[in-house]
């Protein structure tokens, strides 16, 4: 297994293949899933270094996925992207923080190359 593993969650699937070819560039070992179900599952078995993270997807609130990786003591970086209200992202990462995750940031969609590429590394 590699040492750097990206766990994608999102239901925009351009965004999530573009998250997942940049990871992938960077020498990252990616998994993609749009279920909350599948991501924690994968997060289980996978043990993600960086999670990049949608706020706002049918099912599920982004919100929710923080507090259980909180729940379930995550070391790996979280990057919380959305494209809707940017205070929303701020919310989650204030959250995070408070329930001890210990590196979450926050970006908006749509993010740039560069941008992603200085988060990933």
């Amino acid at each position: 297994m590699s040492e750097k593993r990206a766990l994608i969650i999102d239901d925009e699937k351009m965004f999530a293949d573009f998250v997942r070819q940049v990871a992938e560039g960077m020498g990252f070992e990616v998994r993609v899933t749009d279920q909350a179900d599948t991501f924690k599952q994968t997060f289980k078995e996978f043990d993600p270094t960086v999670i990049i993270l949608d706020m706002v997807m049918p099912g599920v609130e982004g919100i929710e996925l923080v507090n259980w990786l909180a729940d379930e003591g995550c070391s790996a970086r979280i990057m919380v992207v959305t494209g809707y209200n940017p205070h929303y992202v701020d919310f989650a990462k204030t959250i995070g923080s408070a329930k001890g995750l210990s590196s979450v940031q926050s970006y908006t969609k749509p993010i740039s190359l560069a941008d992603l590429r200085k988060a990933l590394s």
